[in-house]
């Protein structure tokens, strides 16, 4: 019996179907995994089940009992948690005060214990087994996966019934994802529910034991563990079969090098690493996360001061800021890691996004050639497929996937010579994952390269010519056509010579694993 079911849950924004009388029924002890390309309703489902959004018509019952969650907190009180795929921490307070917000215990005077505080964090900690942050640490100091690991913890400390993960490793690496899919196990061991919401179907299949497939705002199928391969639930995604995930290469590399870069040192982390990109090749960054590769690029974009040399096309080159590196002259493009706060200007349309980029280039007498600008905005439009309503809708009003379709198209419409990838497609569905590569192909068809870091390795074993394996800050390794496996990728992250002898991957992800944080005096 379904200890929750959803029952015909519709939505509309204005003339918009989000929901059209989706159902999903998961029972005690589940992962019930829960995939569809950015758009097709998942998100908007249990946001509803979250208290976030309310319903237009359908029902709720929970363990048999018909529940309403008029708001987030109402939701928490009835057993339900959920981590959102856009963080909700507060980054003024400190890693405990976001954790237990709103459950401080007072001390003398009123005022809330710190000690006692910072021993409640670790006690969670130790719990969960994750090693996140100093309690004391404010949130706007802390990284990416490490504020990921903050709201996982913050969602946790209210023991719910059910618990929903939106996305909940797009800002993790390998690690901190093992220990995430390990944590949701052991949790449905102990009777809880677990909804897993992700577009890297791996993870889904090794976690859940149902998955339900939701496509234009529908639930459209839903399979056992093992009953359906990766292909068929790409299909049912889509609605249709897509040919090949990663486009095979058509074009030959080019001997001469389009960027060197010679001894890069910048911040902590980046200790010194050396490379040579060459013309038409995708040249892959891996690792642990953390190890200096978010450095590489924010040295080379000229967002963080570094040391070394770097030439562009053979001749040395100096960036001091972002702007000069997207100019003609140079053509440094990064696509970074966060869109929503880097990528893109989330209030601003999609017109002004994408020209954003060539505004000097549209410039007539000092005013804007609109006709031009439009010229430019159509064709990316078109080329990226990116699906809007009118140029004038602003990007926050967009699926996740055409968000990061707008960031693309921002940034080649610059025409650069190098395109320089950092993790940017965590959260993005199937569907436009596919479209990326085969647009990368194409780039690289034309002459121009890609610096590519991901922390999928599935990604740098299928698109990338090379890789290089960064660990504290050095070049761990290099693999080159033939050795480029995950297997190898994981044993070089871990200071592990790389091995020809086939040894199970599952084995090195295991001793990579994280480790409980020990309680300080």
């Amino acid at each position: 019996m379904a200890y929750l079911e959803l029952n015909n849950i519709s939505k509309r924004f204005g003339g918009v179907v989000a929901l059209d009388e989706a159902t999903l029924h998961c029972t005690k002890g589940e992962v019930h995994g829960l995939v569809g390309e950015n758009g097709a309703g998942k998100s908007t489902l249990v946001r509803i089940l979250s208290g976030a959004l309310q319903r237009d018509d359908g029902e709720i019952l929970l363990d048999g009992t018909p529940v309403a969650f008029p708001n987030p907190a109402e939701a928490v009180r009835l057993g339900i948690g959920m981590v959102y795929q856009e963080l909700s921490l507060i980054p003024d307070l400190s890693v405990g005060q976001n954790i237990f917000f709103g459950q401080e215990q007072s001390g003398v005077l009123g005022m809330t214990s710190r000690r006692a505080l910072r021993e409640r964090c670790y006690d969670l900690f130790d719990r969960m087994g994750i090693d996140v942050a100093d309690p004391d640490r404010l949130v706007n100091q802390l990284s990416l996966p490490q504020r990921q690991m903050v709201e996982i913890a913050k969602m946790i400390v209210h023991n719910p019934s059910v618990i929903i993960i939106d996305e909940g490793t797009s800002a993790l690496g390998r690690t901190q994802i093992e220990w995430l899919l390990e944590f949701c196990r052991n949790l449905a061991t102990q009777g809880r529910t677990i909804i897993y919401i992700s577009h890297n179907l791996s993870e889904i299949r090794q976690v859940a034991d149902q998955i339900t497939v939701f496509r234009n705002g529908e639930d459209v199928g839903t399979r056992a563990h093992g009953e359906a391969s990766t292909d068929e639930l790409v299909s049912l995604m889509l609605g249709r079969k897509i040919g090949r995930l990663y486009p095979e290469r058509t074009n030959e590399i080019g001997s001469e090098p389009m960027l060197e870069a010679s001894h890069l040192r910048a911040g902590t982390r980046l200790r010194d690493v050396s490379f040579t990109l060459r013309k038409g090749e995708i040249l892959g960054i891996g690792g642990l996360t953390g190890q200096g590769q978010e450095e590489i690029f924010r040295a080379l974009f000229g967002i963080q001061r570094a040391q070394g040399e770097v030439r562009l096309e053979g001749k040395p080159i100096t960036i001091h800021s972002p702007s000069e590196a997207l100019s003609h002259k140079v053509g440094l493009a990064l696509v970074p890691e966060d869109r929503a706060t880097q990528g893109v200007l989330l209030p601003r349309s999609v017109s002004d996004n994408i020209s954003l980029s060539v505004l000097s280039r549209l410039l007539r007498l000092g005013f804007i050639d609109r006709s031009a600008e439009r010229a430019v905005v159509e064709s990316a439009i078109d080329r990226f497929s990116i699906m809007v309503a009118d140029v004038a809708d602003p990007v926050e009003s967009l699926s996740g996937g055409n968000q990061q379709k707008v960031v693309l198209a921002k940034l080649l419409a610059t025409k650069p010579k190098v395109l320089m990838m950092c993790d940017s497609t965590r959260g993005v569905d199937v569907g436009t994952k596919a479209e990326i590569y085969t647009l990368l192909r194409e780039l690289t068809a034309t002459g121009s390269s890609v610096l590519w870091y991901a922390t999928d390795s599935d990604e740098l074993t299928n698109m990338c010519d090379r890789v290089l394996v960064i660990r504290q800050g050095l070049v761990e390794a290099e693999l080159t056509p033939g050795m480029i496996t995950e297997e190898n990728i994981i044993r070089a992250s871990m200071g592990e010579p790389i091995n020809h002898n086939g040894t199970d991957p599952d084995e090195l992800k295991q001793s990579a694993g994280i480790h409980a944080i020990r309680r300080h005096a």
